[in-house]
């Protein structure tokens, strides 16, 4: 029996999109990243490093002390370096959440908490699944650490929705 390449048998427009689906189909990466101790120039470095092209503020309130962090600016200066900035305010964690975290800095509850919230949210994690399926994309919020940051369930619910071998790097 021979084999022929596809590229033979099936006309152009249909070779492209079969392998257009079979890119999509693949595994891809999900970024997260915290701006906590970087300044705004050193923060577009890294996202330029991982060739990020959607960053997805995951902030309730997306208001920063630090300048250039708060919405308006973090989006003027994403686009002038030609990255898509979006805000999935349903993904922030929610005021009551924070606060309970920040009286008795219990991460387990804290993150238990997030989850069943974010569990309410499936046309939200969904909305931020179409953007990490068609591009490079980071969530961003503000700690440091993912370990101890709710981007990181965001980013879990994200993954379990693509059930395709998504891979999860916090930067």
């Amino acid at each position: 029996m021979k084999y022929y390449s596809l590229s033979y048998i099936l006309p152009d427009n249909i070779h492209c999109l079969i392998l257009l689906i079979f890119e999509i189909s693949m595994a891809k990466e999900l970024f997260t990243i915290g701006y906590e101790g970087k300044s705004l120039d050193g923060f577009v470095t890294e996202l330029k490093k991982f060739a990020i092209s959607c960053l997805i503020d995951v902030r309730e309130i997306p208001f920063s002390r630090k300048r250039g962090f708060s919405k308006s600016a973090l989006a003027e200066r994403l686009n002038k370096e030609n990255i898509q900035y979006v805000h999935l305010r349903e993904l922030g964690s929610p005021k009551p959440v924070r606060e309970s975290l920040k009286a008795n800095r219990d991460y387990l509850t804290f993150f238990r908490k997030m989850d069943k919230y974010l569990d309410t949210k499936k046309e939200t994690i969904e909305n931020a699944y179409s953007y990490v399926t068609y591009n490079t994309c980071c969530l961003m919020c503000f700690e440091r650490l993912a370990a101890e940051c709710h981007r990181k369930i965001v980013a879990q619910k994200i993954k379990a929705r693509d059930g395709n071998g998504l891979q999860i790097k916090n930067v």
